[in-house]
């Protein structure tokens, strides 16, 4: 073939190529030349490369072979051999990932140049880098005992940044509050409680950067106050000390902070690590200092988010309306969440519809820190629920069935997270350093002797063993809802001190997998956690709670004898079982069931939801909404 023919073929002109062939290394060339074959192929290999060599290739790491192959101008089948001599086999629309782009861009002398995209997020070929991260709103949650003014502090906070409209304004709507100061921004979470944000770390939400702890200087520190201490550190979150109601005649502050040094929450003044702050929720004294330490601490936290990535988040609430549907309450954590995306949130999916800001306004973006409502689940999910974008709807879709197959599946067979013996072998097999329990008892009196004793053998315990009893919680009265959740959380055993146990905490219980251990003496008590920590084997029997019975009568039939009308309330009642009598939180006594009757039959046993009359040998003083908690005694490591 000759030069000119050539040319038109490749539509260049005959003296452009007479100088490629020079640049190509073949000498002489005119335009009514011959060119060989193995000549042509040196021209379109010297073009190839030329066109190649260029500008850098731009790519994002999950481009196809034929995506490839289309912005470098050349076939797909020249990539496909190359991948094939390294023994990598690929179709046209199989996706390269980035380190087989890079090695076939090298090959031909091309300069790649990788950048991040939300879909290369999605599809997990980029993750974040400290350069990716920018600073985020530090999220904040205020606890403490009802009635000491947490509302009152929140509403000065609200009110306030509305009235100071040039720095923005927050409204209750959505269960948290962002504040914009020109300092930056926070948001608080508006939560009832210790209980609320427990649970949603039951659920694996990290919701709160800081916990503010009111508490009221005329009244100083109740059990409320205490719970939430304990919560907020085994959630390993910094808390900052405010002291409400200091403008009250009886305000006392120091009183405050010597009670607070008992549960190690000491103020820097004193050289602890706290800081405390004397506030007013009605005057607004030091409010703003509050806010500037929040942002301060947020600051040395170093709290940083990628706006770049797709959305992540917690569901802070969610509901039913009539016309809008599902109505999701989130907070998102990080990356941002736009309308259209598709997302997963628990076992829920869908697609964001609408999403508004905590002042009811519409929005298209919601980058880190940002509270919203969202509107486009197929349903609505539970708080604490994790929300994250997803690329398509069939994403979403096959991931939620995917999380409602493994409920389904955890519902069907609950395992124990952990009891006193799993707890005995580990410590033996030196797999655990730390034996985590939470007390509840019911006086103050028998709570410090324990205290006093456990103390003792953790002493003895990390000396010897090298294992330390850390008490997460010491309560007073019926084993509760929310200490069940804090041991969800701690991986802990609940140790119940002559007290009962809630019906809803025992029903979380089993859910979970949480042991609670029940004792009348202290000294079974203290020997079970000597002996776990020392290795030493546990008796050969224990209790185990089967039912639940709520007096609802009481029938006098001598003069110290009576039978309770009850309703069994929770498993069953069985005659000549033990049983104990729980009034106001605290057994008030103990023995066995004499009677079990179904209106005048006396009748072996009595299932959940069934009325019968329940005499207990000994004891006639029945009183109306007491609880029979019925019992039996089973081998170790079995259930009843």
């Amino acid at each position: 073939m000759r030069v000119y023919q050539f040319a038109k073929q490749i539509k260049v002109s005959p003296k452009n190529l007479v100088e490629i062939c020079e640049k190509a290394g073949i000498k002489g060339k005119t335009y009514v030349s011959g060119l060989k074959d193995d000549e042509i192929g040196l021209i379109k290999e010297y073009i190839k490369k030329s066109k190649l060599a260029g500008k850098p290739l731009i790519a994002t790491g999950i481009e196809t072979v034929g995506e490839i192959a289309s912005k470098l101008g050349i076939s797909a089948s020249e990539i496909i051999k190359y991948l094939s001599s390294l023994d990598i086999k690929v179709s046209i629309n199989d996706r390269m990932g980035a380190e087989n782009i890079k090695k076939f861009c090298d090959s031909q002398g091309v300069v790649v140049e990788f950048r991040k995209t939300r879909e290369s997020y999605l599809l997990g070929a980029d993750i974040d880098t400290p350069q990716d991260l920018v600073s985020r709103a530090p999220v904040v949650t205020v606890m403490g005992h009802v009635d000491h003014g947490k509302t009152t502090i929140l509403d000065f906070i609200r009110k306030s940044n509305v009235a100071a409209r040039e720095y923005g304004q927050i409204t209750q709507k959505i269960g948290a509050y962002k504040v914009h100061l020109k300092e930056g921004s926070i948001v608080f979470i508006d939560t009832p409680g210790h209980e609320v944000f427990t649970a949603m770390r039951a659920r694996g939400a990290k919701l709160t950067d800081i916990a503010v702890l009111v508490i009221a200087a005329d009244e100083g520190v109740k059990l409320q106050t205490i719970e939430a201490i304990n919560h907020c550190k085994a959630a390993s979150v910094p808390i900052i000390v405010a002291i409400n109601k200091i403008d009250r005649p009886n305000a006392n502050p120091e009183a405050v902070k010597k009670k607070l040094s008992e549960y190690g929450i000491v103020p820097e003044e004193w050289g602890g690590q706290n800081v405390f702050l004397n506030v007013s929720g009605v005057t607004g004294a030091n409010i703003n200092e509050l806010l500037e330490i929040i942002l301060l601490m947020g600051e040395m936290m170093e709290l940083k988010a990628n706006p770049e990535r797709p959305g992540e988040g917690v569901v802070l609430e969610s509901y039913l309306h009539k016309q809008k549907g599902p109505v999701i309450n989130l907070l998102v954590q990080n990356g941002t969440v736009a309308s259209g995306d598709f997302f997963v949130c628990g076992s829920i999916w869908g697609k964001v519809r609408a999403m508004f800001d905590e002042n009811g306004k519409r929005i298209e973006k919601a980058g880190p820190s940002t509270p919203v409502e969202l509107l486009g689940a197929n349903s609505t999910p539970v708080p604490g629920d994790m929300f994250k974008v997803v690329c398509s709807e069939a994403d979403a879709r096959k991931m939620a069935e995917g999380r409602n197959r493994e409920h389904d599946f955890s519902q069907e067979k609950v395992q124990k997270v952990l009891t006193l013996e799993d707890l005995q072998k580990q410590i033996m097999q030196g797999e655990v350093k730390e034996f985590n329990m939470i007390l509840k008892t019911d006086s103050i009196g028998s709570q410090e002797a324990i205290k006093a004793s456990i103390e003792k053998i953790s002493q003895s315990s990390s000396e010897k063993h090298n294992v330390s009893v850390n008490c997460l919680h010491y309560g007073l009265g019926t084993v509760s809802e929310s200490d069940i959740l804090l041991a969800v959380c701690s991986n802990a055993i609940v140790f119940a001190y002559n007290v009962g146990i809630d019906s809803k905490a025992e029903k979380v219980a089993k859910q979970h997998g949480i042991e609670i251990k029940l004792y009348r003496l202290v000294y079974d008590l203290i020997e079970d956690i000597k002996n776990t920590v020392e290795g030493m084997t546990k008796p050969k029997e224990v209790e185990i709670m089967i039912g639940q019975a709520l007096v609802k009568q009481v029938f006098k039939i001598g003069k110290n004898q009576a039978v309770a009308g009850c309703l069994i309330v929770d498993g069953k009642a069985v005659r000549d079982a033990k049983v104990k009598i729980v009034r106001n939180g605290s057994f008030v006594f103990e023995g066995f069931i004499s009677s079990l009757k179904r209106f005048k039959n006396s009748v072996r046993e009595v299932a959940t939801n069934t009325e019968c009359g329940i005499g207990v040998s000994g004891f006639g003083d029945f009183q109306q909404g007491d609880i029979i908690q019925i019992y039996q005694k089973v081998a170790e490591g079995t259930t009843a």
